[in-house]
């Protein structure tokens, strides 16, 4: 067994993860409580520096996912026995699109946790990873039923994607038919839910019910979290022009001198 470890650590292939930057006012007091409840099991300074990269990891997440990759490296690398990490680090390749990476991030924070409220994005992983009939089996194992309703619309949405996936065009809609959908009380995922129906309805050809459904998902949409604004638009005709663009052509005004303009002679 230490013959094999020190092979390893004598590896010229094996990942070097580099510790990126972290600016001052950084303190790892910005995690959770129960993120930090967990670190207590490591000593107080590395508790800290993985504190820090899990701060960087949340906050660079959506506006430069490759450096949050970068920071949930090293945190992994520093205490891969936290549940926190791992799952960090899950989230974190999945935004970079290592979807195997991902899911296998993600089986570890689940053994260690117990929890199942990573099970719709470990099904959206197989379907990154282009399994979709495994992400559909997912959906229908034991584990759905102890999501909460926010684990649960994730899931279906998941499903719908995987029967798009496979082809299954009307089964993706039928699959998003549900009370949560339904239901006109504004939740953190109904625009999404409603975005993702009106696509399913368009994909069939169902167009008009499909512009009912992008603005009814815009009406929801308080965090300009989906495009609903400009897929409507798209299925109204209208056509938005960068006024800021300096390539954009400007169209002659009526009666101008450009508009009747002759040819020259040559």
């Amino acid at each position: 067994m230490r013959r094999d470890r020190d092979r390893r650590d004598r590896d010229p292939n094996r990942e070097q993860v580099r510790r990126p930057p972290i600016p001052d006012d950084v303190t790892g007091e910005e995690l959770d409580v129960a993120v930090r409840q967990e670190l207590r099991s490591l000593p107080k300074t590395l508790a800290t520096d993985v504190a820090k990269n899990l701060v960087m990891v949340a906050r660079l997440l959506d506006e430069d996912p490759q450096r949050a990759y970068e920071h949930a490296r090293t945190a992994l690398r520093l205490a891969s026995r936290v549940a926190a990490v791992r799952e960090a680090a899950g989230f974190a390749a999945y935004a970079v699109e290592k979807y195997g990476e991902a899911l296998g991030e993600f089986r570890a924070a689940r053994r260690m946790s117990g929890s199942v409220h990573l099970w719709p994005i470990m099904a959206d992983c197989e379907r990154g990873l282009g399994r979709p009939e495994r992400a559909l089996a997912m959906a229908g194992e034991p584990e759905v039923r102890r999501l909460d309703k926010a684990g649960r619309v994730e899931m279906r949405l998941v499903a719908a994607g995987a029967r798009r996936d496979m082809g299954q065009a009307e089964a993706a809609v039928v699959t998003l038919q549900s009370s949560e959908l339904a239901s006109p009380a504004l939740h953190p995922w109904t625009a999404r839910l409603r975005y993702a129906y009106a696509d399913a309805l368009l994909a069939v050809g169902r167009e008009e019910e499909a512009r009912e459904w992008f603005a009814r998902a815009l009406e929801a949409d308080q965090q300009g979290t989906t495009d609903a604004s400009d897929r409507l638009a798209e299925l109204e005709g209208v056509e938005f022009i960068d006024a800021l663009d300096p390539d954009a052509e400007e169209e002659p005004e009526a009666g101008s001198e450009q508009e009747h303009e002759e040819p020259r002679e040559a």
